[in-house]
Protein backbone atom coordinates (compact mmCIF):
# COMPACT_ATOMS: atom_id res chain seq x y z
CA UNK A 1 0.00 0.00 0.00
CA UNK A 2 2.72 2.03 1.00
CA UNK A 3 4.79 1.57 -2.49
CA UNK A 4 1.51 2.25 -4.47
CA UNK A 5 1.18 5.73 -2.33
CA UNK A 6 5.14 6.34 -3.39
CA UNK A 7 4.32 5.78 -6.73
CA UNK A 8 0.96 7.79 -6.92
CA UNK A 9 3.37 10.69 -5.67
CA UNK A 10 6.36 10.51 -7.82
CA UNK A 11 3.52 10.36 -10.81
CA UNK A 12 2.17 13.68 -9.62
CA UNK A 13 5.18 15.08 -9.02
CA UNK A 14 6.53 13.99 -12.44
CA UNK A 15 5.30 17.08 -14.30
CA UNK A 16 6.68 19.60 -11.71
CA UNK A 17 9.64 17.86 -11.70
CA UNK A 18 10.27 17.83 -15.51
CA UNK A 19 9.24 21.34 -15.46
CA UNK A 20 11.35 22.87 -12.88
CA UNK A 21 14.56 20.65 -14.68
CA UNK A 22 14.03 22.24 -17.70
CA UNK A 23 12.92 25.95 -16.67
CA UNK A 24 15.79 25.95 -13.89
CA UNK A 25 18.20 23.31 -13.16
CA UNK A 26 19.10 22.86 -17.32
CA UNK A 27 19.83 26.65 -17.26
CA UNK A 28 22.05 26.38 -14.12
CA UNK A 29 23.94 23.63 -15.60
CA UNK A 30 24.38 25.27 -18.59
CA UNK A 31 25.85 28.16 -17.11
CA UNK A 32 28.08 26.82 -15.02
CA UNK A 33 29.53 24.89 -17.71
CA UNK A 34 29.94 27.55 -19.73
CA UNK A 35 31.14 29.90 -17.41
CA UNK A 36 34.27 27.78 -17.38
CA UNK A 37 34.51 27.60 -20.93
CA UNK A 38 35.01 29.50 -24.34
CA UNK A 39 31.88 29.37 -26.21
CA UNK A 40 32.05 29.95 -30.33
CA UNK A 41 28.02 30.25 -30.11
CA UNK A 42 28.48 30.41 -34.33
CA UNK A 43 30.20 27.37 -34.57
CA UNK A 44 28.54 25.59 -31.79
CA UNK A 45 32.50 24.76 -29.99
CA UNK A 46 33.54 25.09 -26.92
CA UNK A 47 37.09 25.22 -24.94
CA UNK A 48 37.73 24.99 -21.16
CA UNK A 49 39.92 27.71 -20.02
CA UNK A 50 39.28 27.00 -16.32
CA UNK A 51 39.11 30.58 -14.55
CA UNK A 52 40.33 32.91 -17.21
CA UNK A 53 37.07 34.04 -17.47
CA UNK A 54 36.74 35.18 -14.20
CA UNK A 55 39.95 36.61 -13.86
CA UNK A 56 39.10 38.74 -16.61
CA UNK A 57 35.28 39.90 -15.42
CA UNK A 58 37.22 41.09 -11.83
CA UNK A 59 39.58 43.17 -14.14
CA UNK A 60 36.95 44.89 -15.67
CA UNK A 61 35.99 48.38 -14.95
CA UNK A 62 32.48 47.81 -16.38
CA UNK A 63 31.94 44.89 -14.19
CA UNK A 64 33.26 46.52 -11.49
CA UNK A 65 30.43 49.73 -11.84
CA UNK A 66 27.73 47.38 -12.37
CA UNK A 67 28.24 45.64 -9.60
CA UNK A 68 28.15 48.91 -7.51
CA UNK A 69 25.26 50.58 -9.71
CA UNK A 70 23.48 46.85 -8.72
CA UNK A 71 24.33 47.27 -4.84
CA UNK A 72 23.69 50.65 -4.97
CA UNK A 73 20.49 50.48 -6.57
CA UNK A 74 19.53 47.51 -3.88
CA UNK A 75 20.20 49.25 -0.72
CA UNK A 76 18.41 52.08 -1.78
CA UNK A 77 15.39 50.70 -3.31
CA UNK A 78 14.80 47.86 -1.17
CA UNK A 79 14.97 50.39 1.99
CA UNK A 80 12.89 52.88 0.52
CA UNK A 81 10.21 50.49 -0.11
CA UNK A 82 10.53 48.88 3.34
CA UNK A 83 10.28 52.10 4.95
CA UNK A 84 7.51 53.39 3.10
CA UNK A 85 5.17 50.51 3.58
CA UNK A 86 5.87 50.06 7.23
CA UNK A 87 4.59 53.45 7.23
CA UNK A 88 1.53 53.46 5.11
CA UNK A 89 1.06 49.74 7.46
CA UNK A 90 0.74 52.11 10.19
CA UNK A 91 -1.57 54.74 8.95
CA UNK A 92 -3.91 51.50 7.41
CA UNK A 93 -3.80 49.64 10.38
CA UNK A 94 -6.51 52.07 11.66
CA UNK A 95 -9.89 52.77 10.64
CA UNK A 96 -9.89 56.66 9.38
CA UNK A 97 -12.41 58.51 6.60
CA UNK A 98 -12.08 57.15 3.12
CA UNK A 99 -9.72 54.10 3.80
CA UNK A 100 -11.61 51.47 1.99
CA UNK A 101 -11.40 53.79 -1.44
CA UNK A 102 -7.80 54.79 -0.44
CA UNK A 103 -6.47 50.80 -0.02
CA UNK A 104 -6.97 50.17 -4.01
CA UNK A 105 -5.51 53.63 -4.93
CA UNK A 106 -1.97 52.69 -3.16
CA UNK A 107 -1.93 48.91 -4.39
CA UNK A 108 -2.44 50.33 -8.23
CA UNK A 109 1.02 50.58 -9.28
CA UNK A 110 1.68 47.05 -8.15
CA UNK A 111 -0.41 46.04 -10.67
CA UNK A 112 0.40 47.80 -13.56
CA UNK A 113 3.25 46.19 -16.16
CA UNK A 114 6.86 46.98 -15.44
CA UNK A 115 7.06 48.51 -19.28
CA UNK A 116 3.94 50.59 -18.84
CA UNK A 117 4.76 52.02 -15.55
CA UNK A 118 8.61 52.28 -16.96
CA UNK A 119 6.85 54.05 -20.11
CA UNK A 120 4.78 56.43 -17.75
CA UNK A 121 7.90 57.35 -15.75
CA UNK A 122 10.08 57.70 -18.43
CA UNK A 123 7.62 60.63 -20.02
CA UNK A 124 7.31 62.09 -16.78
CA UNK A 125 11.01 62.47 -16.51
CA UNK A 126 11.13 63.93 -20.12
CA UNK A 127 13.32 67.40 -19.87
CA UNK A 128 10.99 69.56 -21.86
CA UNK A 129 7.58 68.43 -21.67
CA UNK A 130 7.84 65.86 -18.51
CA UNK A 131 5.21 66.35 -15.34
CA UNK A 132 8.32 66.46 -12.95
CA UNK A 133 9.98 69.27 -14.56
CA UNK A 134 6.93 71.09 -15.26
CA UNK A 135 6.05 71.10 -11.86
CA UNK A 136 9.60 72.55 -11.05
CA UNK A 137 9.40 75.14 -13.19
CA UNK A 138 6.27 76.41 -12.02
CA UNK A 139 7.26 76.80 -8.35
CA UNK A 140 10.63 78.62 -9.21
CA UNK A 141 12.91 75.50 -9.38
CA UNK A 142 15.81 74.37 -12.84
CA UNK A 143 14.66 71.67 -14.45
CA UNK A 144 16.42 68.35 -13.95
CA UNK A 145 18.23 65.82 -16.49
CA UNK A 146 16.88 63.00 -14.55
CA UNK A 147 17.62 60.09 -16.42
CA UNK A 148 20.67 62.22 -18.01
CA UNK A 149 22.66 63.04 -15.72
CA UNK A 150 24.91 60.40 -14.55
CA UNK A 151 24.67 61.41 -10.83
CA UNK A 152 21.10 60.85 -11.06
CA UNK A 153 19.85 58.53 -12.79
CA UNK A 154 20.19 55.44 -11.17
CA UNK A 155 18.35 57.46 -7.95
CA UNK A 156 15.56 58.69 -10.63
CA UNK A 157 15.30 54.54 -11.68
CA UNK A 158 15.04 53.95 -7.86
CA UNK A 159 12.24 56.18 -7.52
CA UNK A 160 10.21 54.52 -10.14
CA UNK A 161 10.65 50.83 -8.75
CA UNK A 162 9.85 52.33 -5.18
CA UNK A 163 6.84 54.00 -6.56
CA UNK A 164 5.63 50.44 -8.26
CA UNK A 165 6.49 48.12 -5.60
CA UNK A 166 6.23 49.86 -2.12
CA UNK A 167 2.30 48.59 -1.91
CA UNK A 168 4.13 45.13 -1.60
CA UNK A 169 6.26 45.55 1.19
CA UNK A 170 2.96 47.97 2.46
CA UNK A 171 0.84 44.14 2.33
CA UNK A 172 3.35 42.06 4.01
CA UNK A 173 4.04 44.54 7.12
CA UNK A 174 -0.07 45.20 7.43
CA UNK A 175 -0.65 41.64 7.46
CA UNK A 176 1.88 41.44 10.29
CA UNK A 177 0.42 44.70 12.22
CA UNK A 178 -2.94 42.91 11.81
CA UNK A 179 -1.66 39.39 13.54
CA UNK A 180 -1.10 41.32 16.94
CA UNK A 181 -3.69 40.72 18.97
CA UNK A 182 -5.50 44.26 20.27
CA UNK A 183 -4.91 42.85 23.83
CA UNK A 184 -1.49 43.76 23.80
CA UNK A 185 -1.89 47.18 22.82
CA UNK A 186 -4.94 47.64 25.02
CA UNK A 187 -2.68 46.32 28.30
CA UNK A 188 0.75 48.50 27.44
CA UNK A 189 -2.22 51.61 27.18
CA UNK A 190 -3.03 50.46 30.66
CA UNK A 191 0.73 50.36 32.12
CA UNK A 192 1.38 53.82 30.17
CA UNK A 193 2.87 52.85 26.74
CA UNK A 194 1.34 54.93 24.24
CA UNK A 195 2.84 56.38 20.60
CA UNK A 196 6.51 55.86 19.81
CA UNK A 197 7.07 53.99 22.91
CA UNK A 198 4.35 51.20 22.04
CA UNK A 199 5.36 50.94 18.65
CA UNK A 200 9.28 50.60 20.03
CA UNK A 201 8.77 48.34 22.86
CA UNK A 202 5.60 46.30 21.51
CA UNK A 203 4.82 46.71 17.31
CA UNK A 204 8.70 46.68 16.04
CA UNK A 205 9.29 43.31 17.90
CA UNK A 206 6.14 41.94 16.98
CA UNK A 207 6.79 42.89 13.20
CA UNK A 208 10.59 41.96 12.98
CA UNK A 209 9.32 38.76 11.14
CA UNK A 210 7.61 40.54 8.59
CA UNK A 211 9.85 43.08 7.65
CA UNK A 212 12.97 41.00 7.08
CA UNK A 213 10.49 38.84 4.78
CA UNK A 214 9.81 41.95 3.17
CA UNK A 215 13.61 42.90 2.77
CA UNK A 216 14.72 39.51 1.34
CA UNK A 217 11.59 39.88 -1.43
CA UNK A 218 12.40 43.12 -1.96
CA UNK A 219 15.93 43.01 -2.25
CA UNK A 220 16.07 39.89 -4.26
CA UNK A 221 14.07 41.28 -6.73
CA UNK A 222 16.12 44.84 -6.88
CA UNK A 223 19.36 42.67 -7.21
CA UNK A 224 18.48 41.15 -10.58
CA UNK A 225 17.19 44.80 -12.19
CA UNK A 226 16.76 44.58 -16.12
CA UNK A 227 13.81 45.62 -17.27
CA UNK A 228 13.27 49.56 -15.92
CA UNK A 229 17.15 50.13 -17.21
CA UNK A 230 16.64 48.88 -20.31
CA UNK A 231 13.34 50.82 -21.33
CA UNK A 232 14.07 53.79 -19.60
CA UNK A 233 17.99 54.39 -20.16
CA UNK A 234 19.85 51.20 -21.55
CA UNK A 235 22.49 51.31 -19.37
CA UNK A 236 23.52 54.93 -19.86
CA UNK A 237 24.30 58.09 -19.78
CA UNK A 238 27.54 56.41 -20.07
CA UNK A 239 27.52 52.98 -17.59
CA UNK A 240 26.01 55.27 -14.67
CA UNK A 241 23.11 52.87 -14.85
CA UNK A 242 24.41 49.75 -15.79
CA UNK A 243 23.24 46.78 -13.30
CA UNK A 244 24.53 43.32 -13.58
CA UNK A 245 21.41 42.00 -15.27
CA UNK A 246 22.37 44.36 -18.02
CA UNK A 247 25.72 43.59 -18.01
CA UNK A 248 25.12 40.01 -18.57
CA UNK A 249 22.46 40.87 -21.31
CA UNK A 250 25.04 43.09 -23.14
CA UNK A 251 27.97 40.29 -23.30
CA UNK A 252 25.81 37.72 -23.71
CA UNK A 253 23.17 39.00 -26.28
CA UNK A 254 25.03 41.91 -28.00
CA UNK A 255 28.64 40.74 -28.10
CA UNK A 256 27.52 37.08 -28.03
CA UNK A 257 30.35 36.44 -25.46
CA UNK A 258 28.59 33.65 -23.52
CA UNK A 259 31.93 32.90 -21.35
CA UNK A 260 32.00 36.36 -19.83
CA UNK A 261 27.99 36.57 -19.93
CA UNK A 262 27.61 33.31 -18.41
CA UNK A 263 30.66 33.65 -15.40
CA UNK A 264 28.77 37.07 -14.49
CA UNK A 265 25.86 35.41 -14.21
CA UNK A 266 27.05 33.09 -11.82
CA UNK A 267 28.37 35.60 -9.63
CA UNK A 268 24.90 37.15 -9.53
CA UNK A 269 23.29 33.98 -8.41
CA UNK A 270 26.28 33.60 -5.55
CA UNK A 271 25.48 36.63 -4.07
CA UNK A 272 22.00 36.50 -4.54
CA UNK A 273 22.07 32.76 -2.52
CA UNK A 274 24.05 34.79 0.30
CA UNK A 275 21.37 37.58 0.45
CA UNK A 276 19.20 35.04 0.98
CA UNK A 277 20.52 32.93 3.40
CA UNK A 278 21.54 35.73 5.47
CA UNK A 279 17.82 36.85 5.39
CA UNK A 280 16.33 33.51 5.84
CA UNK A 281 18.50 33.01 8.86
CA UNK A 282 17.27 36.77 10.17
CA UNK A 283 14.34 35.37 9.63
CA UNK A 284 14.56 32.04 11.19
CA UNK A 285 16.39 33.62 14.35
CA UNK A 286 13.28 36.35 14.82
CA UNK A 287 11.00 33.31 15.41
CA UNK A 288 13.27 32.24 18.00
Amino acid sequence: MLFENRKQLALLLSPALVILSLLTLYPIATVLINAFGDVDYVNKQYQFVGLANFIELFDDFFFISAIKNTFVFTVVASTAQVLLGLWLALLFNRQFPGRRFALPVIIYPMMLSTLVCSSIWRSWYHYDFGLLNSVLVKIGLPAMEWLFDPNLALYAIALVDTWQWTPMAFLIILAGLQSIPKDIHEAAMVDGAKGFRSFAYITFPLIQKQLMLAMLLRSIDTFKLFDKVYVMTGGGPGNATETLSMFVYKYGFRFFDLGMASAAALVMLMISIAMTMFYAKKVVGSKK
